[in-house]
């Protein structure tokens, strides 16, 4: 897959058929929109393009209410990649670029740049300063430059597929409906850093994640998941998304996982954790032979659930 960045665009030497947007988790939508794409380019010979953008556009428009990320751009592009993408166009977000006009954009990135044959948006899409293009005024830019637009689908079944509704799922603790969304297991990815070992003294080894502070964040409490590292495989992981009220009052989020039967150096490693099941919420215990106890059968449900996931893992955990 070719990836476009700003600094090495050149105008290509084959049309594209574009789908334009953020695509943030690549939940079911997306993956229709790409699916639509690459049927489009195949018949008509053409390159399938996706243009994105980082950061995203909301982080430099109105950065104090910006939707936090459901993935990083890496995460993203192996995405596209698995799905079968020729190229994307990475556009870097700026104030400069939120002022350039709708009727800009579509020259100088999907003509000029692209030579788009056919762009596919959602029905609620808008570009360009002040959001002025929305679907007709790109249709009426695609009579003039001879390129296509055409509809993307946005709805499985009665359900609207967004960013919006995962994020939302993910917050209020619906891991069930934001993996159906998504089409896979909800996964974060952040650096091993090191924490205050508490998870050693207890007897269960943690990994503890550096996180951007923009990351969506499932609701707090304890997860059945599974983790790898590049290139290795994926281990089951017991998850813990909270606080440790258990020895601080106030203390800040933390993501720690415990990989079942791992016994390696992940420190400096980057780390995708994937959530398949809520355990339950965080809590207290009187001791600490009673919270020993919780997060062994913690760990032994999550056992249990790996096993049964794993028939679908190659799909559902990408």
């Amino acid at each position: 897959m070719l990836i476009l960045r700003d600094d090495d665009v050149a105008r290509a030497e084959r049309a594209s058929v574009v789908a334009i947007g953020v695509f943030d988790g690549l939940h079911l939508g997306h993956q229709q929109v790409i699916g639509q794409v690459r049927s489009l380019a195949k018949q008509r010979g053409a390159l399938s393009t996706v243009v994105t953008f980082d950061p995203h556009p909301a982080l430099v428009l109105a950065p104090e209410s910006a939707p936090l990320q459901l993935g990083t751009l890496e995460q993203r592009l192996e995405g596209f990649e698995s799905l079968g993408v020729d190229q994307v166009r990475i556009l870097h977000f700026t104030p400069e670029m939120a002022r350039e006009s709708a009727q800009h954009f579509v020259e100088r990135v999907l003509v000029n740049e692209l030579r788009a044959c056919a762009v596919v948006v959602g029905e609620d899409f808008q570009f360009g300063h002040d959001r002025a293009g929305d679907v007709a005024m790109l249709a009426h830019e695609g009579a003039k430059f001879h390129f296509e637009v055409l509809p993307a689908p946005i709805y499985g079944g009665s359900q609207r597929w967004s960013s919006t509704a995962v994020r939302n799922a993910l917050s209020s603790g619906d891991l069930f409906s934001a993996n159906a969304l998504l089409g896979r297991a909800f996964t974060l990815r952040g650096a091993v850093v090191h924490g205050d070992a508490r998870g050693a003294q207890l007897g269960f080894k943690t990994a503890n994640l550096a996180l951007d502070v923009r990351q969506q964040l499932p609701e707090l409490g304890i997860y059945a998941g599974a983790a790898r590292t590049a290139p290795r495989a994926w281990w089951p992981a017991s998850i813990s998304v909270g606080t440790r009220p258990q020895f601080y009052d106030d203390g800040k989020v933390l993501v720690e996982v415990h990989l079942s039967g791992f016994d390696g150096d992940l420190y400096g490693d980057n780390l995708d954790v994937a959530f398949m099941s809520r355990l339950r919420g965080e809590m207290t215990f009187a001791s600490s032979a009673e919270l020993v106890a919780q997060i062994d059968r913690d760990v032994v449900q999550t056992l249990d659930i790996y096993k049964r996931f794993i028939p679908e893992s190659s799909a559902l955990l990408g």
